[in-house]
């Protein structure tokens, strides 16, 4: 027998069977086989606990006559039990009780009952009220049991998610000490490399060596803000207040400066000016474009040295669909505006030959992990990016940017 059908029998029809099973025993024992009004008001009584958990009054209710008249137990009482361990009301609880006192202490057909018998009568009154009184206090502690339980449940649940924040925030807190170690080492190291390229400036008479030393010396002034900015953004807690006195982030504004400052052969096409998107999150996507670029231009000052590179900023009308996906509008713009929104956004890409093989390899480290990051970033703007390399030898990063909706 599979697992399957033995919880089946456990959990559903043993429970739902062997209440009507003692049931029909005990109407079998108390009247017999024969059929009479007596064994059929006892036999439907034991049928109608089958639905006793889904109208467990009117079960209730329907076995009464068979205490009555068939003077079985088994099947009032459990009918009881489930109503006090499903509809618990006070009121109902009390006038159910009283009702089956009566037709355990009221004999069938009344007109046996002897009212001068005090001592039967008062022996068969307390057995009714126990009768009475036992599954209502058994049906009210099981019921009991289950919210204890479910509570307890509930706590556990909490317990777990308060242990989660709790790991959360040690991670949180740790990141921020690791945040300022950071800042500590690399803001001494770039503040030597500042130092000496000024020293080197001042010093020389070569008018390129101050010209190199002037770029060093800025990149590393800049390199010290995005570092502030960086530690700041890691030990924020979120507050609008605080984020209000973090440095200024790049934009489309920076995108010229940052290319002549890439000591790479860069051809920039602007088709964009900064800030005219004019639309919800459009420092967002300046800022997600420019990143794009800079990881760009690192990759191939690491593994394309010498290359030329193109980088061209577009407006691009992309189509927003009934699916949320993103498509640009060509050919099928027309009938794609008709099933959803256009919305305006950004194109990147960046573009760059085969690698020059008389340039020197920087041998620069990396994680590889900055398309992952990109990507990610695009992803969660609602754009898209794709990085291949091409038919020369060389690699394109494209990404798009839908601006938010106004």
């Amino acid at each position: 027998m599979s697992a399957a059908w033995v919880r089946w029998l456990r959990y559903k029809a043993a429970p739902l069977a062997v209440p009507v099973l003692l049931a029909i025993a005990d109407a079998m024992l108390v009247n017999g086989i024969d059929l009479d009004l007596e064994v059929g008001v006892s036999m439907g009584a034991a049928a109608a606990l089958l639905v006793r958990r889904r109208f467990p009054l009117l079960v209730f209710l329907f076995t009464l006559p068979g205490l009555y008249i068939g003077y079985i137990w088994f099947a009032p009482m459990i009918a009881l039990y489930t109503l006090a361990a499903r509809r618990p009301g006070r009121a109902r609880l009390v006038i159910c009780a009283l009702l089956l006192i009566a037709a355990h202490f009221l004999p069938y057909p009344i007109s046996d009952f002897e009212l001068t018998a005090y001592r039967e009568n008062t022996l068969v009154l307390i057995d009714a009220s126990v009768t009475s009184a036992a599954p209502i206090a058994l049906g009210l502690l099981m019921r009991t049991r289950r919210e204890l339980a479910s509570r307890v449940e509930d706590l556990t649940r909490s317990l777990r998610r308060e242990d989660r924040l709790l790991a959360d925030r040690v991670k949180t807190t740790e990141r921020a000490r690791l945040a300022r170690e950071m800042h500590d080492v690399v803001a001494h190291q770039v503040s030597l490399i500042s130092l000496q390229a000024g020293a080197v400036q001042v010093s020389t008479d070569d008018a390129e060596a101050r010209a190199g030393a002037r770029t060093i010396r800025e990149l590393s002034v800049r390199t010290l803000e995005e570092l502030r900015h960086m530690v700041g953004v890691l030990r924020a807690d979120g507050g609008e207040a605080e984020a209000r006195d973090l440095a200024p982030q790049p934009d489309l504004e920076e995108l010229p400066r940052l290319i002549e400052m890439s000591a790479l052969d860069v051809t920039y096409e602007r088709g964009v000016v900064a800030g005219a998107g004019g639309a919800n999150g459009a420092k967002t996507v300046e800022r997600a474009a420019f990143r794009t670029v800079q990881e760009a231009l690192t990759n191939i000052r690491k593994h394309a040295p010498g290359a030329r590179v193109r980088v061209r900023v577009d407006p691009v009308d992309t189509v927003r669909g009934a699916d949320g996906a993103h498509g640009p509008e060509g050919a099928d713009g027309a009938e794609a505006a008709e099933e959803g929104r256009t919305a305006h956004g950004l194109r990147v890409e960046i573009r760059n030959g085969p690698p020059d093989a008389t340039a020197p390899v920087p041998g620069l480290p990396g994680g590889g992990h900055g398309l992952v990051g990109l990507r990610e970033r695009a992803q969660s703007l609602g754009g898209t990016l794709e990085a291949r390399r091409t038919s020369d030898g060389g690699f394109v990063v494209r990404a798009e940017f839908p601006y938010a909706a106004g």
